[in-house]
């Protein structure tokens, strides 16, 4: 960390409030639109980086780098995607330095801090992402390694929900043989629930609003059946998830880590909701993965989920082993949004039914025309239909 005098006749860059915490999951609720997030995150993932442009964020400064070689983090990119400038490797020293609530301003990668203080980090633009991005493909094999270790210690934890959904809550809304689509807030999550709008309209299913995508569906004119969210989300009247989503939902799932003591209800207790607790270890939207897959469901459609490897692998280290397990527990019942448009043709509607029959009246009619009974038969309605439609015109 460098300090020195900042020219006291220009102030240019961009200024906001610093909101200043090591945890993104605790400092997501305390965001407010034009705030400069402040926190200590190697790695970024792609989840943890929405959620920061769904608080919009001024810009985000990182103590650790965004990518640190191991693997393609896709947190950055969707940063900077959305227009974020980001500052990183200020160091602990200089992230110690950045008062919690202050002002601050942040101009070429320099954190001005007021009282003429200063503190250097680097910009992270999209030139210099992409060849981190590049040269970090090559770590993969070593993330695989660590990954089969932690899906072990998953496997010893929640054995017993894996296997025979011991702890799972018992929902109010009826899942068995029905449809469920399970929305998660992904950087597309949005565009994918409207792809799949025919197939929810026509299919009737349970719909799951996973923490804040419970309000996409509200915005997609849905109402959320169940909404599935982390505890973490619930502190303070800030929670980035709506009252409206929460009293909207027949049935609100808290998760919460296994252990944990009196989760804080207090918002929802105010707002009239009664949650139901569910105690695992596993990513919030994994939780209602499997609650639809313990409810029976006929099939289970995933929006805004992680589909492909570098999606997989973009997770947080401990959600990594509850995404590929809770992927092999639902199994064959999962299927991606995106894929829905292309195998779903849609139910029957009555303007079909109606257009088959039309085609056939008209195909009977051309094939007795040409045959001497339909001759005759035009001939002798001919001045009839010339009548009719001499009278339709005179009413004209």
């Amino acid at each position: 960390m460098k300090f020195r005098t900042a020219p006291a006749d220009a102030a240019p860059g961009i200024s906001g409030t610093a909101r200043v915490d090591r945890r993104i999951r605790t400092l997501v609720p305390r965001l407010q639109r034009g705030d400069i997030a402040v926190l200590d995150a190697l790695d970024l993932d792609r989840a943890s980086a929405q959620r920061l442009v769904d608080a919009e964020v001024a810009a985000v400064v990182n103590a650790a780098p965004f990518v640190s070689g191991r693997y393609p983090t896709q947190g950055p990119g969707v940063l900077l995607d959305a227009g974020i400038p980001l500052v990183e490797q200020i160091g602990p020293a200089g992230f110690a330095a950045v008062p919690d609530g202050r002002r601050l301003r942040v101009h070429e990668g320099v954190l001005h801090l007021g009282d003429e203080r200063e503190v250097h980090g680097r910009v992270l633009d999209r030139a210099t992402l992409d060849e981190q991005l590049e040269q970090a493909r090559g770590g993969l094999a070593s993330q695989l390694d660590s990954f089969t270790h932690n899906s072990i210690e998953f496997l010893r934890r929640e054995q017993e929900l894996l296997l025979h959904g011991t702890g799972a809550p018992r929902l109010g809304t009826r899942v068995r043989g029905r449809p469920v689509v399970v929305v998660a807030p992904g950087p597309d999550h949005r565009d994918e629930l409207r792809g799949i709008r025919r197939y929810v309209r026509e299919q009737d299913p349970v719909l799951v609003g996973v923490d804040a995508a419970a309000d996409a569906l509200l915005e997609a004119g849905h109402r959320p059946d169940v909404v599935v969210v982390s505890s973490p989300l619930l502190k303070g009247d800030d929670a980035p998830l709506s009252p409206k989503a929460l009293r909207a939902a027949t049935d609100v799932v808290v998760v919460v880590d296994r252990g944990a003591g009196r989760t804080p209800m207090d918002h929802l207790e105010r707002l009239g909701v009664r949650p139901l607790r569910f105690e695992t270890a596993a990513a919030t939207e994994d939780a209602a993965l499997m609650l639809a897959a313990l409810g029976e469901a006929s099939l289970i459609v995933g929006v805004g989920m992680h589909a492909s490897l570098d999606d997989f692998l973009d997770r947080q280290r401990g959600a990594l082993a509850s995404t590929f397990l809770t992927r092999l527990r639902v199994g064959a019942q999962l299927v991606d949004a995106r894929a829905v448009p292309a195998l779903y043709a849609g139910g029957l509607r009555t303007w079909h039914v109606w257009f088959v029959l039309l085609a056939g009246v008209v195909a009977v009619l051309a094939a007795v025309a040409v045959t001497p009974a339909g001759q005759q038969w035009y001939d002798d309605l001919a001045p009839h239909l010339s009548d009719l439609i001499d009278r339709v015109e005179g009413l004209f």
